[in-house]
């Protein structure tokens, strides 16, 4: 994508290749700026004119550069875009499909979205465990360490690690390994959930 740390010298660059492509004949008609029948009449004055010539061809060069600068962001924003679309796309599949459980959490608790190995954890589907609290799937021993966990990482803490027991209504009673951590915007929760029954070997 485009490195927008240093905006005089992205301007200059797009000037340059703006004139390239109007000097090579590359420069696309576009219709996303056009200019007013106002200024097309004070341009073509502007240059009939023999005391205004030059300045009318060059004001009409700068019209030109500035409309093929404006072409030039506009394809890079689509580019842009483009690659964000895939690169989100890509993340998603890989938080669907990820073998642990996933959940994005409201920092009061409340699931806005969660994977598919996690809900299988809890025994139901997707789109039965959002918008609920989290702390619901627990029994009530596990849901008062949890709210206490919570309002530790709002207090300070960035990470938590937990083993809270669900509700007997989610599947049977089981226990649940939680790793907890605060968003670094301090707007959101990622929750990883993984059974803590140690496995047999196969």
């Amino acid at each position: 994508m485009s490195d927008f740390n240093h905006p005089h010298e992205d301007f200059t660059s797009l000037r340059q290749q703006a004139n390239e492509r109007i000097k090579n004949g590359t420069a696309k008609c576009s219709d996303t700026v056009a200019a007013s029948a106002e200024a097309l009449a004070v341009l073509y004055q502007l240059s009939n004119e023999p005391d205004t010539a030059v300045d009318g061809l060059k004001l009409l060069h700068e019209l030109q550069t500035y409309q093929v600068e404006l072409d030039m962001q506009l394809e890079q924003l689509q580019a842009n875009e483009l690659e964000s679309s895939h690169e989100l796309n890509c993340y998603r599949m890989f938080f669907e499909m990820a073998p642990t459980g996933c959940m994005l959490l409201r920092t009061d608790g409340v699931i806005m979205d969660c994977n598919l190995a996690a809900a299988r954890l809890f025994g139901t589907v997707t789109a039965q465990l959002l918008g609920q609290p989290v702390d619901s799937l627990l029994n009530n021993e596990s849901k008062a360490q949890l709210r206490a966990a919570l309002a530790r990482l709002q207090s300070g803490d960035t990470s938590l690690n937990k083993i809270l027991t669900t509700s007997p209504a989610q599947q049977g009673q089981q226990s649940l390994e939680l790793n907890i951590s605060l968003s670094p915007d301090r707007r959101a929760i990622m929750m990883m959930v993984n059974d803590d029954e140690p496995k047999l070997p196969s």
